[in-house]
């Protein structure tokens, strides 16, 4: 399923709902390692595709790496591929009013922390971290990030910093699309320690070669399979509740008697019965629609319990 695509042209855009609610999920995530590499963002997207950051990469490979943007705040390296931050269109110039200055220093300080920060930025990008940032160290010295000079003061910062292993990385960067998809530090426990993954383009979730989920090229989010059901249970999240037997793939609003609050349309969610998991889909409705509204889709589901 493809989305359209988000125009964030003025600063109104910084008060989209889908900008909110991006700000509001990155506080759920952590970096990996204890130095973050901070770059600015491209028009092209995903940023690693832009000529740019195609260099940049190969300088701060093995660190955790944060991408500033307007009107979204930041972009942890694992989700620039995740809907809606691969579907914007904005400008790049880093010539950022003080509003956008504003809300991109206090997402990056929520997200680093106490971490040591590698900023290869300038113009309006370097304006946030000067404000909001203190354990920190600039590489960009000519205002010019793609230089000759800056990228070899990035390579030598990358050098002092300690990496971690490959496949820690990779859970982490799963873990990252988990939480932000379900809004919960809780789903987790989506990507266990002993997940594989399989796929060239949409990803397959394994656990003890059982499919959880797959994660989509497009969207850059899960879709679940009805093992994954069972963990939004245990978790108490995304839950839908009827008290009948499921008799096709669609769930009609007036069937379902309770849902949990915090579902929004799109979201994927867990339909149970007698404390059972029956079916997982996706709803279209949100938490209080699917319990109060008398006629509609409810849930589009894909797999059930035959």
């Amino acid at each position: 399923m493809k989305y359209a695509k988000i125009p964030c042209i003025t600063e109104l855009s910084l008060h989209r709902p889908e900008v909110i609610r991006w700000q509001n999920r990155m506080k759920l995530l952590e970096p990996y390692t204890d130095t973050i590499v901070v770059f600015p963002c491209s028009m092209k997207k995903p940023y690693s595709q832009s000529q740019s950051h195609t260099i940049f990469r190969k300088y701060s490979k093995g660190l955790q790496e944060v991408i500033l943007t307007s009107p979204f705040g930041i972009c942890p390296r694992e989700m620039e591929k995740t809907y809606p931050i691969q579907s914007y269109d904005a400008s790049t110039t880093g010539d950022w009013s003080d509003e956008e200055i504003k809300m991109a220093g206090k997402a990056i300080k929520e997200y680093a922390k106490d971490h040591k920060v590698i900023a290869h930025v300038s113009g309006g990008y370097k304006e946030a971290c000067q404000e909001y940032l203190d354990n920190v160290v600039y590489t960009c010295s000519d205002e010019n990030t793609r230089s000759f000079e800056s990228l070899n003061n990035l390579k030598n910062e990358v050098k002092k910093a300690d990496k971690v292993p490959a496949n820690k990385h990779k859970l982490h960067d799963l873990r990252s699309i988990a939480r932000y998809q379900f809004n919960s530090k809780k789903m987790d426990a989506l990507i266990p320690e002993n997940t594989r993954t399989s796929g060239r383009f949409n990803t397959r979730i394994m656990v003890d070669n059982k499919q959880l989920a797959t994660l989509h090229y497009e969207t850059g989010l899960y879709t679940l399979n009805l093992k994954a059901g069972e963990i939004l249970k245990e978790n108490k999240v995304n839950r839908v509740f009827i008290n009948f037997d499921l008799q096709s793939n669609t769930l009609f609003a007036p069937g379902i008697i309770d849902a949990d609050k915090e579902i929004i349309p799109n979201d994927e969610v867990v339909i149970i019965k007698d404390d059972n998991v029956i079916g997982v889909g996706k709803s279209m409705m949100n938490g209080e629609e699917l319990v109060n509204a008398d006629k509609g889709i409810g849930v589009k589901i894909r797999h059930q319990i035959k």
